[in-house]
């Protein structure tokens, strides 16, 4: 198996003026985990909760 790469603190978030703004959704379910970037999804590595993007365009 590979190993796992960690994530970069620094590209989560991103500031202007005084305010941090927070570059990927939270979870709607557990509410303390950054929802990942997938292909076709975001996924939760926490909670497990999954959801799925329609690509209609």
């Amino acid at each position: 198996m590979g190993k796992h790469s960690s994530i970069k603190i620094w590209k989560l978030y991103k500031i202007e003026g005084n305010k941090v703004i927070r570059l990927r959704q939270l979870c709607p379910k557990c509410g303390e985990a950054f929802l990942s970037k997938h292909k076709n999804r975001l996924y939760c590595g926490k909670c497990h909760y999954t959801e799925f993007i329609s690509n209609k365009s």
